[in-house]
């Protein structure tokens, strides 16, 4: 198995303006395939771009997982969409650094308008970064914060 296909990543709910700091941001449109606790199979859009990624279960701490992302065709991946399972993740993701990380702050719509959540991919689990001031409860491994959760659970 090769590192490169480890997601490490810690999820944070967003308390404060971010805005500010944003360098660059992007429209995300995403579906599931196939979702259970061992593996999720998704079909996203990213501005113009496709994607199909394959995720295995989460570690007991929540942090790591197995991740497998390709690059597809964007009409292959608009064509996909009507195949998922009910339930679709519309968003906005805002590139923002902060001392030496950039941190993935997602801004939904829709179904789950209002809801912010910043994500931040590490190298290694015991891997140290300083907090912005904007930064708020931690919710890593919470399942109700998983995009594929999300899709399923409109609120």
């Amino acid at each position: 198995m090769n590192e490169q296909n480890i997601e490490i990543e810690r999820k944070f709910l967003v308390k404060g303006d971010f805005y500010p700091y944003v360098i660059k941001k992007e429209r995300i449109v995403q579906a599931y395939l196939m979702s259970s606790k061992a593996c999720t199979m998704r079909v996203r859009i990213k501005d113009d771009t496709g994607f199909l990624t394959v995720k295995g279960a989460t570690d007991d701490k929540g942090f790591s997982r197995l991740e497998f992302e390709y690059p597809i065709p964007v009409a292959d991946a608009r064509n996909m969409l009507p195949l998922a399972q009910p339930g679709l993740i519309d968003k906005e993701r805002h590139y923002v650094p902060f001392a030496d990380h950039v941190f993935e702050v997602d801004v939904f719509h829709g179904a789950h308008e209002g809801l912010v959540i910043a994500e931040l991919e590490l190298q290694s689990e015991t891997e140290t970064f300083e907090k912005p001031d904007w930064l708020g409860q931690e919710v890593t491994g919470e399942l109700e914060y998983h995009n594929s959760y999300l899709a399923s659970h409109p609120q």
